[in-house]
């Protein structure tokens, strides 16, 4: 199920053939957590590679909490930046669990700034320091339309994106993929609908979105893969992609998940056919 204890790497040159890293990381490397190598996100600043991800804190701070830890390299290894948590339970009072501070999202502005989002429940966000390893004045929260878990940052153009797991009325029983949209990074937000559907086999769904050579990718995960007798299941999740494309008002196209990913090429629509003349 969710017992994990540490985090995985793997690039590509093409999006189509994949190398697999050594761990970068183990929960125990964070000395004062004591369990669970759950959702991260890694980004580059100054020459090094920042890895924010969410553990489980010892009972000096009961709770999850986010930790940061830093190499040269994103292939690692990782080390503790800190030596303490960078987000921990007390400081989100409000949620009403002790695990609201979980998937963690790191986005860098076009002016150097870069900001920190999480949550369960409720979602944060905070300015960090130019270090990357404090953060720079309050938390504030900005918990969109039918939020769960699962923030993702990112910009294009001049519109800012927050993509998150969701849950509605409508979608009871598992998570899909949502999203707003802002005009700046403190909002406001606009939500903007549905993403994508639930994943396969798990009642969870996490996105991630990258730009890569001038394309746009969705990263997903679902519980469609068996390995050996182990049959796919809500903890032992596969990590999936499809092609991500926008509408010319900066909306992004709904995605359909598919077996085939970016194996093939990204889906075209009617208005993106060229005019005959």
């Amino acid at each position: 199920m969710f017992d994990m204890r540490e985090w995985l790497v793997y690039s590509t040159k093409d999006m189509k053939t994949w190398t697999a890293h050594p761990s970068i990381m183990n929960v125990k490397d964070f000395k004062w957590a004591q369990a669970d190598a759950w959702a991260s996100q890694a980004i580059e600043k100054n020459g090094k590679f920042f890895f924010y991800a969410a553990v489980e804190h010892d009972g000096t701070h009961p709770g999850k909490a986010i930790g940061v830890a830093v190499s040269d390299k994103p292939t690692g290894p990782f080390a503790d930046a800190r030596g303490s948590a960078l987000v921990t339970n007390e400081m989100t009072p409000k949620g009403p669990h002790n695990w609201e501070d979980i998937d963690p999202t790191v986005f860098t502005d076009d002016d150097g700034t870069s900001w920190l989002a999480w949550g369960n429940g409720n979602c944060y966000i905070a300015k960090l320091k130019p270090n990357m390893i404090e953060i720079d004045g309050p938390i504030h929260e900005i918990t969109p339309p039918h939020f769960v878990e699962g923030p993702w940052l990112h910009k294009r153009g001049t519109l800012y994106y927050l993509t998150y797991a969701s849950m509605d009325k409508a979608t009871q029983g598992a998570e899909h993929v949502s999203y707003s949209t802002a005009p700046s990074i403190n909002g406001p937000w606009t939500y903007r609908g549905l993403l994508t559907g639930p994943a396969k086999n798990s009642f969870t769904i996490h996105p991630g979105i990258v730009q890569f050579k001038d394309n746009w990718y969705l990263f997903l995960h679902n519980a469609a893969l068996d390995i050996g007798t182990m049959k796919g299941a809500a903890g032992r999740r596969a990590v999936t992609v499809e092609h991500l494309q926008y509408n010319p008002d900066g909306t992004m196209k709904p995605v359909v998940q598919t077996e085939l990913g970016v194996s093939v090429p990204p889906p075209r629509s009617a208005s993106d056919a060229p005019t005959s003349r």
